[in-house]
């Protein structure tokens, strides 16, 4: 009789701390990444653009989530031979820089900026913009992301500018650049308009107050057969524009009613027929007559406020088809400087443009009862609807008022409540290549799918002409000259530095507001003085035009730019779709297209061709994560604890990089530690025991297991390849875990009587395989996690200074047995219908068994000696049916059964004590630390005559099982008292 026994070691936890940050000096040392790039070709470029962050903040998850996948991807690519240059930026204007020096300088507004004086406020914002530089690349370079920052480029430096320029004035020779006066919503503390995807970051759920105001009507409608004074109820949740009042606007064909109140008051009111029952409510009333909005047209009203009453053609009701009977009144109170369909009617009407309030959000002189007053303040919207309300119901002329709750527009930057404002601006022609951009977004492929359609290709449905100037101060100047002659109306746009200094005379070194403002250009039509326009670039033109920019095209690397462009990949997150991926699609197509493309391509086209859209990583509980709140563990303290590879595969198999929120948690990330990285860590440890011992042999190998492992292997490599093509990262990482978990749990587990066996060329083909196993895996999991992919690499004797300097391993056809693949499976499915059984009856695994009965299937001799061993039975037999009887015990899915011997003979209750014993000797051996290699003597003593017997008849076994010199019966002190079964043993191992 022969009994196996499996020695199960203690788990060796795997230091990521100490193990990445010596791999990090490693990777420098050796200067790794730089031959990453070195090493492949020029001439097979992959062109990959990175959207530079502003580093005026710390990084956050979402930033390490964006940074994973240019980290990934870009990794994959070299190894595929491809010549990946990876060039950090920043993005050093706009907004954002600007709100932080007026908060450190105390600047309210704009004119006390400009009192401060405009140079030293942008100096100021130049020493700010790297603030935190150091700290990004610490985080960067911890997480193990490889991108050069030495040679980072900043949009603010003159060679990014001046592409910048560059693209802005080709889309100026093209006819796509106009100015234009429209509705457009600005921020009041900013003083500038925003565009329209700037907008739409911003929107929140607010309560405004909403009011019902009364407008009198003057004489002379023939339907009203009443008297007394009539009243036509508009709605509005915007008191603050009444002041602005200048007409009213009605829907032709819908149905109105004159209606009379009763009560203390009588009023007699025109509104909307179906809004009747919801705006009179609990008043009583009764109809007087009905018509047509087409009735109503023409008919003039007294102005609600007496500031702009001789306004010329005011004061009428018009049409306005888009006039709904939805909410309010049916009667809409038109502003022409506040909203777009407003401004449209102010035209048709040619009302004269009534603008009551500033650019800085608030109220002119002329609105003398409120005059300086700001409309929307920012610690209180509503304070100023209030006031308006109040002064209007001294008059009565309010009908109602009520809480509206709606979602109203902020600023992404500074979070000021938007107005809608009737502003000057320049624009791109973005309706012009309209049908060229929906045609351009079929030749890119979005992951996930449904954003080229959806978020993004909706978008481009609905696109607008692009705001493009801001009033503002840091950022890349219009380059556009205005002649200042009476009567010449001349513009020039500038498109070089070169250029600026041949109109000028002047040395150009900067290109910033404050260094060019004063440059005059002599106009070619009259021989004025032209200068420059104030407005600054909206950043986000800065943004679309990275490309160009980051290698200063076309003034440098024109070849090297043209022959990588359009980009292979981008990514970044959901919002972008309305960022940065749009400007880049703009600008690309307005560049690519035409007779005479600003770039020389053969159709027009995107600017990238493959782009993943990350979703955003909210804290555990749901929420935004916020500093203050302190709901989630910082960045730097998770990659202590558990290292980047950690971190980076726990993200990477998320929701987040399909688009999705991702709940973010420790407990996540410290599962992805166990499961994946120390899993396998333990597995290198595992077969580092044993590359001493190898020896004979060729390293081919006939047995199942070893055949099913490298089978898999192939897989492996086929779906992570797959998967990194298509760019479904998610798709391409998952895979690795579930090869790890297999590996470890079947594989390892099932060969490790035959790695410490004395069946040499057995042992080595195990070892060989393991090897060969491991050394292919660390190529697969180099791009996804990096640290443990590279010690496992140098662990097993990689050729190369590191497995980033490999090439993709490709899957051997020769090795992929589908077939042993398929057994595997219908093995493992009958052991666990075997261990269901063993449950189902209570019998431990280590109680061995006498027969399985397998019908439904023939398998070899191999794959049964591993069922066996599994279910711990003595034999396994294929049959055509399940076999029958009292002490069977039998369990069925499809075509396949399995019957059970259950009885439990006294022979076989003395190896199940047996393998009691051993469980029980391990579990000290673990407690005390021991290695696999300490050999020890046991001492026991028990009273258990059953104990007794046992190890009188396993004695040989059981110290070769537990890897004990001696196994004596004598008491010592110190002995430790466990039960087995129903008995119990005194155990020192010493």
């Amino acid at each position: 009789m022969q009994v196996s026994f499996i020695l199960i070691f203690g788990i060796i936890m795997y230091n990521s701390e100490k193990n990445e940050k010596e791999i990090l000096a490693y990777w420098d040392e050796h200067k790794c990444f730089e031959k990453s790039v070195s090493g492949r070709p020029a001439d097979n470029p992959y062109d990959f653009y990175d959207g530079p962050p502003f580093a005026t903040g710390l990084p956050h998850y979402g930033h390490i989530v964006a940074s994973l996948m240019k980290d990934v991807v870009p990794r994959f690519w070299t190894m595929r031979g491809k010549r990946v240059e990876r060039k950090w930026g920043w993005d050093c204007h706009g907004l954002p820089i600007e709100n932080i020096i007026e908060q450190e300088l105390d600047l309210k507004s704009k004119r006390e900026i400009e009192e401060y004086g405009v140079g030293k406020f942008n100096e100021a914002c130049r020493a700010t913009v790297l603030k935190y530089a150091d700290e990004w690349k610490k985080t960067i370079h911890r997480m193990g992301r490889w991108v050069d920052m030495e040679h980072d480029y900043k949009t603010m430096d003159i060679s990014f500018m001046e592409s910048v320029w560059w693209v802005f004035k080709e889309l100026w020779d093209k006819k796509l650049i106009y100015k234009g006066h429209k509705a457009m919503h600005i921020c009041p503390r900013c003083v500038t308009p925003l565009s329209n995807f700037e907008v739409t970051q911003g929107y929140k759920d607010i309560k405004d107050i909403s009011v019902t105001v009364k407008f009198k009507l003057k004489s002379g409608f023939k339907k009203i057969k009443t008297k007394g004074d009539v009243f036509l109820l508009a709605w509005t949740t915007t008191p603050w524009t009444l002041p602005g009042n200048v007409l009213l606007a009605v829907g032709e064909e819908i149905k109105y009613v004159l209606v009379k109140t009763a009560g203390d008051v009588e009023e007699n009111l025109i509104l909307a027929k179906d809004r009747l029952e919801a705006v009179m409510k609990d008043k009583k009333y009764e109809i007087l007559s009905a018509m047509n909005g087409a009735d109503l047209v023409g008919l003039e009203y007294e102005p609600l406020f007496p500031y702009f009453k001789n306004t010329p053609n005011a004061f009428r009701i018009v049409s306005g088809a888009f006039v709904t009977t939805q909410d309010g009144t049916g009667v809409v109170h038109i502003a022409p400087a506040f909203g777009e369909d407003d401004y449209q009617v102010g035209i048709r009407e040619k009302i004269p443009l009534v603008q009551h309030v500033t650019m800085e959000g608030r109220f002119i002189a002329e609105v003398a009862d409120f005059a300086g007053k700001e409309v929307k303040p920012k610690d209180d919207p509503t304070v100023m609807d209030v006031e308006i309300l109040k002064w209007l119901a001294a008059r009565h002329q309010v009908f109602d008022k009520a809480k509206f709750e709606h979602s109203y527009p902020h600023c992404w930057r500074c979070d000021t409540p938007l107005l809608n404002y009737a502003t000057a601006s320049w624009f791109v022609k973005v309706t012009e290549l309209k049908d060229q951009l929906l045609k351009n977004n079929e030749a890119i492929q979005w992951v996930p799918e449904h954003i080229k359609y959806g978020r993004f290709g909706l978008w481009l449905e609905g696109s607008r002409d692009w705001a493009i100037s801001r009033n503002r101060y840091w950022g890349t100047p219009l380059p556009v000259w205005e002649c200042r002659t009476e009567k010449c109306n001349n513009f020039t746009a500038v498109g070089s530095v070169e250029e600026l200094e041949k109109l000028t005379g002047k040395k150009v070194v900067d290109l910033h507001k404050h260094k060019i403002d004063g440059l005059i250009i002599k106009c070619d039509e009259c021989g004025g003085d032209m200068k420059r326009i104030p407005e600054v670039l909206d950043c986000w033109f800065e943004s679309g035009s990275m490309p160009y920019g980051q290698m200063h095209y076309p003034f440098e690397n024109k070849a090297k730019f043209e022959a990588g462009f359009p980009a292979e990949f981008i990514a970044e997150g959901q919002d972008q779709t309305r960022g940065w991926f749009y400007t880049l699609h703009v600008l690309a197509t307005a560049l690519t297209s035409g007779r005479h493309p600003s770039i020389p391509v053969k159709k027009s086209g995107p600017a990238f061709k493959n782009v993943i859209v990350n979703g955003i990583v909210l804290a555990e509980d749901g929420k935004k994560m916020s500093k203050r709140l302190k709901n989630y563990p910082e960045p730097e303290i998770i990659l202590e604890k558990y290292g980047a590879d950690a971190m980076r595969y726990y993200l990477l198999t998320s929701p987040v990089m399909e688009a999705e929120a991702l709940n973010f948690t420790e407990a996540g990330v410290r599962e992805t530690y166990n499961k994946l990285v120390n899993t396998i860590w333990n597995v290198l440890e595992f077969y580092k025991m044993f590359t001493p011992e190898t020896g004979g042999g060729d390293g081919l190998s006939d047995n199942e297991l070893d055949k099913w492992i490298l089978a898999k292997l192939q897989i492996l490599i086929t779906e992570v390849t797959i998967g990194v093509e298509s760019y479904k990262l998610v798709s391409a990482s998952r895979p690795i875990l579930d090869f790890i978990t297999e590996l470890s749990q079947w594989y390892v587990r099932r060969s490790r009587d035959r790695f410490k066996g004395t069946d040499k060329k057995d042992a080595f083909a195990a070892v060989q395989t393991l090897h060969q196993v491991l050394l292919t895996l660390s190529k697969v999991m180099a791009p996804f996690t990096p640290f443990i992919a590279e010690k496992i690499y140098m662990e097993v004797g990689g050729k190369k200074e590191s497995v980033h300097l490999e090439d993709w391993p490709e899957a051997d056809e020769k090795i992929s047995d589908l077939q042993i693949i398929k057994n595997m499976d219908v093995v493992r499915k009958i052991v666990e219908m075997g261990l269901a059984l063993r449950s189902e009856q209570g019998i431990k695994v280590r109680q061995p068994l006498k027969e399985l009965v397998v019908a439904g299937v023939k398998l070899s001799d191999g794959l049964a000696r591993i069922i066996a061993e599994e279910l711990n039975v003595k034999e396994v037999v294929f049959a055509e049916s399940a076999a029958a009887g009292d002490k069977w015990k039998t369990k069925e899915e499809g075509e396949l059964a399995v019957s059970l011997d259950v009885e439990i003979t006294e022979e076989l209750k003395k190896e199940g004590l047996a393998r009691e014993l051993v469980r029980t000797i391990n579990q000290i051996r673990k407690e005390q630390k021991l290695t696999p290699m300490d050999i020890v003597s046991i001492f026991w003593q028990s009273d258990d005559a059953a104990i007794k017997d046992v190890i009188a008849t396993f004695n040989g076994m059981l110290k070769d099982a537990v890897k004990a010199k001696d196994f004596m019966e004598k008491e010592k002190d110190g002995m430790q008292e466990c039960a087995v079964r129903d008995g119990k043993i005194k155990l020192l191992l010493v």
